[in-house]
């Protein structure tokens, strides 16, 4: 089985230090079970690639089983968890993000392909995508023919697979270590307790935020349902402290500091009334929660789709009840969707869309990942029209229920003042080729302004 990863990082041959092997020669390492050779296919200052040769012994694995069948195996040609541990124990410095000779490296976002030249997917090209795309990759996959000299017999299930991107070197190691195992969905050893630890340690920052972290979860610990169980649970607690039972109590938290004003009703139809302005036909509701501002979009005829997204389960199945999606119109139905996933990771199932809403929605994000959040809206998405709504921290003075220093909502990571979200939204706008303007929503009072506060982002023409 053969892996590929190619830079054009200028000099590119910094790849060898980062994977800590010299492109000047091949380099072979012997393994349980068979070995792993390294050589660079090509090395010089505009393109560097390094390839992982893994060289299974069949006949090894399974010598005095008794099981005769078992000798005629994929194996040794189709990527499978066996290269997992090979890039675990080959290139560990690199996975783990060190660099001895060059330190800066390992932290530092390069250009990278990577190319599996044949793994198995059981899922088909869909299911690939709903693994990498999310991370933010660029995709193509090549199903490949059962025999090419037989092309009556149809499709194997197997595809050759080039995964493009600019991140650190090890993130894509860790992302092809934990997901190269699930896309085949079988492990050759056997699975117990240490697995979930290495699945959290390995996932820390990207899975559990990933829409298909369950799945992720299920097929990396062999389906054993105790395991599955644990890891998810920790995931959820360690990626969502308010837990998504807590939601709906915790939004009337806010709502009742809001309530003698009716603010949300105040903030929905200030949205509405935004994207109205922008002749959107094609909306997103990002973190739509339980729905609040779909029932309103539902209500628009001229929204040809309307899409809510949100990172909690259990919000989506308020949000469809609340909306009776089940008992909804065909006409109707057609036009809205609810997608589970997250909004600080690419997802190519946003794109092209005419407007994107973030109601009430950044506030509750660590300020860390603001940057990912900006990423994966404006760099990535690229909607038209950006619409967000955040608390204005100045006018907290103004609510008798709400003791001095303290946000509206437990959950909210920050809030700013009319300054800072300035500050923000204008950095971000001139980062990605928009312009943005200000909106104040709800009772205005001259010296700190309204309850809410509205960044218009409308990008520029582009071409």
């Amino acid at each position: 089985m053969l892996l590929t990863i190619r830079t054009t990082h200028q000099p590119a041959t910094d790849l060898g230090y980062l994977l800590g092997k010299n492109p000047a020669r091949a380099q072979s390492f012997e393994l349980a079970f068979g070995a792993a050779h390294v050589f660079y296919p090509e090395a010089g200052d505009d393109a560097c690639t390094a390839a992982l040769l893994l060289d299974v012994d069949p006949v090894g694995l399974v010598r005095g089983s008794g099981t005769l069948d078992q000798y005629v195996n994929d194996r040794p040609y189709a990527a499978s968890s066996f290269l997992s541990v090979a890039i675990s124990r080959v290139l560990r410095s690199a996975m783990a993000g060190t660099c001895r000779d060059r330190p800066e490296l390992a932290t530092t976002p390069i250009p990278l392909t990577a190319r599996l030249a044949s793994v198995p997917v059981r899922g088909g090209e869909g299911f690939l995508r709903r693994l990498f795309e999310p991370l933010g990759y660029e995709l193509s996959a090549e199903r490949l023919p059962l025999d090419e000299t037989r092309p009556e017999w149809g499709d194997s299930r197997y595809f050759a697979v080039t995964l493009a991107t600019t991140r650190p070197l090890s993130e894509l190691l860790t992302h092809l270590y934990v997901l190269i195992p699930v896309l085949d969905n079988a492990k050759h050893y056997w699975v117990d307790d240490d697995e979930v630890e290495k699945l959290l340690r390995h996932g820390e920052g990207w899975l559990p935020e990933h829409p298909e972290r369950a799945l992720i979860a299920r097929r990396y610990l062999k389906h054993r349902h105790s395991l599955v169980r644990d890891a998810i649970s920790r995931l959820v607690t360690a990626e969502e402290p308010g837990e998504e039972e807590n939601t709906a109590s915790h939004d009337a938290e806010e709502q009742a500091v809001e309530r003698t004003v009716s603010l949300n009703e105040q903030r929905l139809q200030a949205v509405v009334d935004a994207l109205k302005a922008s002749c959107a036909a094609r909306v997103l509701d990002l973190g739509c929660g339980e729905g609040n501002l779909l029932r309103r979009l539902i209500r628009e005829p001229h929204l040809t789709e309307i899409v809510g997204v949100d990172v909690a389960h259990r919000s989506l199945e308020i949000a469809a009840e609340k909306l009776k999606l089940d008992r909804m119109h065909e006409a109707k139905r057609n036009r809205i969707r609810l997608l589970h996933g997250s909004l600080v990771y690419r997802d190519r199932r946003l794109e092209g869309f005419d407007a994107a809403a973030v109601v009430e929605v950044i506030e509750h994000l660590d300020p860390p990942r603001l940057a990912a959040f900006e990423r994966a809206v404006f760099a990535s998405a690229r909607p038209g029209t950006v619409i967000v709504t955040t608390p204005n921290a100045e006018y907290n003075v103004r609510w008798p229920s709400l003791p001095a220093g303290r946000f509206r909502h437990r959950d909210h990571r920050f809030e700013w003042t009319r300054a800072e979200l300035a500050e923000w939204a204008n950095a971000v706008a001139a980062r990605h080729g928009y312009t943005v303007a200000f909106h104040l929503v709800g009772p205005m009072d001259d010296e700190v302004g309204s309850p809410t506060q509205m960044a218009i982002f409308t990008r520029a023409m582009e071409g």
